[in-house]
Formats: C-alpha cells, structure tokens, sequence
C-alpha cells in the first residue's frame, strides 16, 4: 500500500537518507487517499509516518526490519491532497529488540502537520515476509533528485 511499485493504489514511496541520520520518506497520494474533499485520509497519514520511523533503522542496520508495535499520533493541520507529500523520521532509541523513533509529516510551507512516535521490534526479514520482498522494498528505477530538501 505505501511503497508497492505494481500496486497501482500504492502511495509510491522513495526514501533518502539525509544529514544528521534522517529519514525522507516522499510520497504521491492518489485522489483515492482523500478523507475529506481535498485533505489526505489520517489513516494514510499514519500509514506515511509508521513506515517512514520503522524504515529509520536501515541508516544504521541494514538487515533490520521493523515491525511495529506502537504508534501515537498528533494531527495538528490537514495533509493536503495536492502534491507530494513529504516525511522526516529520526532514530531515539536503539536496543537489542526493540527501536523507538519519531516523525512529522512536513508541509510546504515548513510548517507540521502531523507529528508520530513509534516502538519497533527488529526482525530478520524471513520472519516477516516470503519470496523476493527484497526487491519490492529497495529496488527503486525512478531518479534520485539532484538535492533534496524538506
């Protein structure tokens, strides 16, 4: 749902790591995401943020996967449907299990919409999934930006 590149309802992620160990997750909803009239759907939101934070981990290990196991959320101003949208997560806490994380969804104008924390059980990832996930979960044929900003 958010990152399949053959499912055609997919959010089409891409990710980048950035300085200071942070994640950009961007994103393309679809008319399809939308709650209300213009405004993307908060459970898309969630969906945005929990993948962005339990992708974190990758920076630092990248044979860890994340499987979630808390999310809280702030929805401080609707994620509008019109453009991209675009994710910063960061790293808090990092042990042997579990890692915690935290994430907003940033708007054009710099300002945040929606802000998330999360806990995460680190897992192999023929614990979590079959066949070829690999490729589904980094394989990415578009072309990276010259410079990316938030």
């Amino acid at each position: 749902m958010v990152c399949g590149r053959d499912n055609p309802s997919s959010l089409k992620a891409r990710f980048y790591e950035l300085e200071g160990a942070e994640l950009l997750g961007i994103f393309e909803p679809l008319e399809e995401h939308q709650s209300y009239p213009g405004r993307l759907h908060g459970g898309i939101s969630s969906a945005i943020l929990d993948e962005t934070i339990g992708r974190v981990i990758n920076i630092t290990d990248p044979d860890a996967f994340g499987v979630t196991v808390e999310l809280t959320l702030k929805f401080r101003k609707p994620v509008p449907l019109d453009g991209e949208v675009r994710a910063i997560a960061r790293l808090t806490r990092d042990s042997k299990r579990l890692f915690e994380g935290t994430g907003e969804i940033v708007l054009a104008d710099g300002s945040v919409a929606v802000e998330a924390t999360g806990k995460y059980m680190k897992m192999p990832i023929e614990k979590i999934a079959e066949g070829d996930f690999h490729a589904e979960w980094f394989a990415d044929v578009r072309a990276t930006p010259d410079e990316v900003e938030i």
